[in-house]
């Protein structure tokens, strides 16, 4: 008889599949499905006529431009610009354009979980902006928030756009919140983008497009476990299901199984059944308002400085100093 022994969890994503599909309700965390191919499929989102969520922050930092550098410009020593998500800086090169152009002193350091996304960016810069000093790394926001308590030697801008805050319930945003202000000296800057509460059927479009993209971004969750794993996902046994709550303003995204099937994960020896209908939860994506930004603010030692707007009011970007 041979002794049954435990699959050794090497890395973040096995630990974090095996606990997902072995608890109930199923989950699995969004933030993998930030491959290349997933990053591919989140640039043609991003173009879709339904997801507003782009467009509208691009209007913003198109029409800001100017009154948001001179917020951020620093003393003589200038001052580090550090995005975290920066994706492919698409919407960040209007900033970076003008303060090269207006001669800001600074260093861009762009940080995004998916290392395809940050040489894609290094690269672009280069050859569209080769002014701009990058210096980019590849890591977790949790994981960044430690790097950045030993940034002190300059004025720092902290900046998340693209409302990558609403992936986190408001316990949690409140946790990453405060844990920025504690990286952040009295002349340091969050400028962070909050989608806005609006119409739910003009959310419920936003992730679930007719052409079916954001389904397929959703199922390269599967696909990335098939890839890296060895597992067998049939994608087509599932369907990408959008829920939206108005009271709380949180859109879930779901896969749901369409048969009653099992699956094989061969680097964990795992196998999973899914009932019909049975869901595995794959992201959130919370709505705000202005009532709501301002709790989380002050619950995280943080002010409001000023607020920038599309003209829909669709979307906001917040400017945060520490609470004195």
């Amino acid at each position: 008889m041979t002794s049954q022994t435990p699959p050794i969890i090497d890395s973040a994503f096995r630990r974090d599949v095996l606990n997902g599909l072995t608890h109930y309700p199923k989950y699995l965390y969004s933030k993998y499905i930030y491959d290349e191919a997933g990053d591919a499929l989140f640039q043609q989102i991003m173009e879709l006529p339904e997801y507003y969520l782009t467009k509208c922050e691009f209007e913003i930092l198109a029409t800001h431009t100017a009154e948001i550098a001179n917020a951020f410009r620093g003393n003589e020593n200038g001052f580090d610009l550090i995005e975290l998500g920066a994706g492919d800086g698409k919407k960040t090169k209007i900033l970076l354009k003008y303060l090269t152009e207006n001669n800001f002193n600074f260093v861009y350091k762009p940080i995004d979980i998916s290392e395809n996304a940050i040489d894609k960016l290094s690269k672009a810069l280069t050859e569209e902006i080769p002014e701009v000093q990058v210096d980019g790394e590849k890591g977790e926001y949790f994981e960044v928030l430690e790097r950045l308590q030993g940034f002190t030697s300059r004025k720092k801008v902290i900046m998340v756009l693209g409302s990558n805050i609403g992936n986190l319930l408001h316990d949690r945003a409140i946790e990453f919140l405060s844990k920025l202000n504690d990286t952040m000296s009295d002349e340091d800057m969050l400028f962070m983008g909050f989608d806005q509460k609006k119409d739910p059927q003009r959310i419920l479009d936003a992730y679930n497009d007719k052409t079916g993209v954001t389904a397929a971004f959703n199922k390269n969750l599967l696909v990335r476990i098939n890839k890296e794993l060895g597992a067998n996902f049939d994608v087509s046994k599932f369907k990408h299901w959008e829920r939206y709550d108005p009271e709380t303003g949180t859109a879930k995204s779901f896969l749901v199984a369409t048969e009653d099937h099992d699956i094989y994960i061969e680097t964990l020896d795992l196998k999973v059944h899914f009932d019909i209908w049975e869901t595995i939860h794959t992201e959130i994506s919370q709505k705000y308002d202005d009532k709501v930004v301002q709790w989380l603010a002050e619950e995280s030692g943080l002010r409001i400085e000023t607020t920038f707007a599309d003209p829909k009011n669709y979307y906001k970007d917040y400017l945060f100093r520490k609470k004195k």
